[in-house]
């Protein structure tokens, strides 16, 4: 090779190299910007179940503009939906469950999700439109519980703390009606929806039922005869993220913006003491 010869390819050789290294340079700073879109997210979308939440979430909205960040509500009507939107990327959070039933669905259907922030506990209570109290009610009578998994087991224990049944040794909070290990009273047990136990009450001697389907199905705190201990409760609510979210910047924006004394106003008004907040 000739000198002139070597000198081109030495130079097409450098060219190349800094072609190379600005390459890379404009791709670091492409994800760079990205990361930081990523980390300045203003928009997202939470999903809530319909009804008395959306006022409360409606305030939390307000609050959340005031930080920069715009809540878009999506409704559902069937407590199955919103997680699995939440793991698709469909919606960015959801607020609606407690721990149990996370953690239940988690097992059945592999999600990754994590709690970000609690919101509220609403005491699942024992309701009855013909009884004032537990010991008025006869043997034989019928009593509806939801039949999710973990709101079974839950209304179970509220039957097992008020001495109506007593559940096998060792059964933990997915209990069902397989696992009552003594039932004098020979109580009929009927496994219902959790959004039709409440409406069936009618044809019920008392039911079980968690506290906003109770308020819609028209039920009062004058109707509730026993109720859950509300110490050491694991079924607070909470709003959950998808795992890989769950340290950007608007997920501690959009928790505090339900936490806090604006929201809580909101949130005892709208459920009337039948609920209580639970951060």
């Amino acid at each position: 090779m000739t000198k002139t010869l070597l000198t081109i390819a030495l130079t097409r050789r450098a060219g190349l190299a800094a072609l190379a290294g600005a390459a890379a340079l404009v791709s670091v700073a492409a994800l760079g910007a990205t990361a930081a879109l990523a980390a300045d997210k203003t928009s997202i979308k939470v999903g809530i179940m319909s009804g008395e939440d959306e006022d409360v979430w409606r305030a939390a909205a307000a609050e959340a503009e005031k930080a920069g960040l715009t809540l878009e509500l999506v409704t559902f009507n069937d407590y199955t939906q919103p997680n699995e939107a939440l793991e698709r990327g469909e919606i960015d959070a959801n607020a609606f469950q407690h721990k149990p039933y996370l953690d239940n669905q988690i097992q059945q259907n592999g999600y990754h999700i994590v709690v970000a922030g609690y919101t509220g506990l609403w005491p699942i209570g024992l309701y009855s439109k013909t009884h004032a109290k537990v010991a008025d009610l006869a043997d034989g009578a019928s009593i509806g519980v939801p039949n999710d998994p973990s709101n079974e087991g839950r209304a179970l224990k509220v039957l097992e703390q008020q001495g109506l049944i007593k559940l096998k040794d060792g059964t933990g909070i997915l209990a069902t009606v397989a696992d009552i290990a003594e039932n004098p009273k020979n109580l009929e047990i009927k496994e219902l929806d959790a959004g039709v136990v409440g409406r069936a009450i009618d044809d019920l001697d008392g039911a079980v039922v968690n506290t906003d389907w109770a308020l819609k199905a028209g039920l009062t705190p004058e109707n509730r005869i026993a109720q859950e201990a509300i110490a050491d409760n694991p079924y607070r609510n909470f709003i959950a993220v998808r795992e890989a979210d769950a340290k950007e910047p608007w997920v501690t924006k959009l928790v505090a913006a339900y936490q806090n004394p604006t929201v809580k106003a909101v949130f005892d008004e709208v459920y009337k003491g039948t609920g209580v907040a639970a951060y």
